[in-house]
């Protein structure tokens, strides 16, 4: 991303300018601060649990182009759209969603990225017992990751099995869970193998959490206050790297299949065709692909979600609808297994 020590020329009232001129502003120019925003409480609301935890860190936050704690630096990166209520409405209109935008999910992800920066902090990473129970911290990252959902052996926090895609994030995940107040982790996970990991950050943060950190350096990498892209920029490159993962990516295809009017007043919802067929299409696509049903069931839903949104409707003969869906669903998971066995293969 373009980084530039150009002067800043903060733009006045640009809350005011409508998406076609905001979009034309550099994110730089808006003049972005966490201090006097929602964002500041919601840190000092995580400062507080830290402190009751009796864990001395207390990692620096900056606003940055998405949620990141840098490699092996105790400081927390958020997302700048969230320092402004207009900037979050753009985000939710371009990429359909917004992650962090509400209170619950929020501090989530402010507990995830906390546990990140304790482990690099500390240097956890580094530890006999750390390797042992969440694996080599050197493990290459992956582009995509293929998660068992019903593994006992990881934590769920995040969606999407998050924990399961390295571990470091296994570990970061595990810390979240146990931060959280009121999780009741003992409980919750009684019996399973995961248990073994939060009772050792337990018993971690324990020992070390009133230690000065080990590491201090508080770099601030990817920060928007340097973001030299306007927000048009921004949006681009965002949509283009998240590719199939945007939740708008298959919209054309959606409305090829089906239709924004009715045939007639009898017409169903897309969305309502899509559930009550949903089981045949999953087994159907499973069939073909030899796919996992519960990865074809995650692609319906979300197909289905995405035909709500947009209000579309069947307006061919079902059987015809029927086909057309079943095969898309078949062309997409069959495309995603193969891009899965490359990777494996490499």
């Amino acid at each position: 991303m373009p980084r530039s020590t150009d002067t800043v020329n903060v733009v006045p009232d640009w809350e005011m300018l409508s998406d076609e001129e905001l979009l034309k502003v550099r994110v730089r120019d808006l003049g972005l601060r966490v201090e006097g925003t929602h964002l500041q409480d919601k840190i000092q609301r995580l400062y507080a649990e830290l402190g009751q935890r009796g864990i001395a860190l207390r990692p620096p936050c900056y606003l940055a182009d998405e949620w990141l704690t840098p490699d092996k630096i105790p400081t927390i990166g958020i997302p700048f759209f969230l320092a402004h209520p207009r900037l979050t409405a753009l985000e939710q209109k371009i990429m359909l969603e917004v992650e962090g935008g509400t209170d619950a999910w929020c501090m989530k992800l402010l507990r995830h990225e906390t546990g990140h920066a304790i482990n690099y902090a500390y240097r956890l990473y580094l530890r006999t017992r750390w390797r042992e129970l969440f694996g080599p911290f050197s493990t290459p990252y992956s582009s995509r990751y293929w998660p068992r959902p019903y593994s006992r052996r990881f934590v769920t926090h995040l969606e999407d099995n998050y924990a399961q895609a390295h571990p470091d994030e296994d570990f970061a995940e595990t810390f979240a869970v146990w931060l959280t107040p009121g999780s009741d982790w003992a409980t919750k996970y009684e019996g399973w193998p995961a248990l073994k990991k939060l009772r050792y950050v337990d018993r971690v943060m324990k020992t070390i959490g009133g230690e000065k950190p080990k590491v201090t350096v508080h770099r601030t990498p990817w920060s928007a206050a340097r973001m030299v892209s306007t927000l048009e920029a921004f949006y681009q490159r965002k949509r283009q790297e998240l590719g199939v993962e945007y939740s708008g990516y298959y919209d054309p295809a959606l409305r090829r299949i089906f239709s924004a009017r009715p045939a007639d007043s009898g017409s169903p919802s897309a969305s309502r065709f899509l559930r009550k067929r949903r089981r045949m299409i999953v087994d159907s696509a499973a069939l073909w692909t030899g796919e996992r049903k519960y990865d074809i069931d995650k692609l319906l839903r979300k197909l289905t979600a995405r035909c709500e949104h947009m209000g579309l409707h069947v307006h061919r003969p079902d059987e015809e609808t029927l086909g057309q869906i079943t095969a898309f669903v078949v062309a997409v998971t069959g495309k995603a297994g193969t891009l899965r066995r490359k990777a494996l293969e490499r």
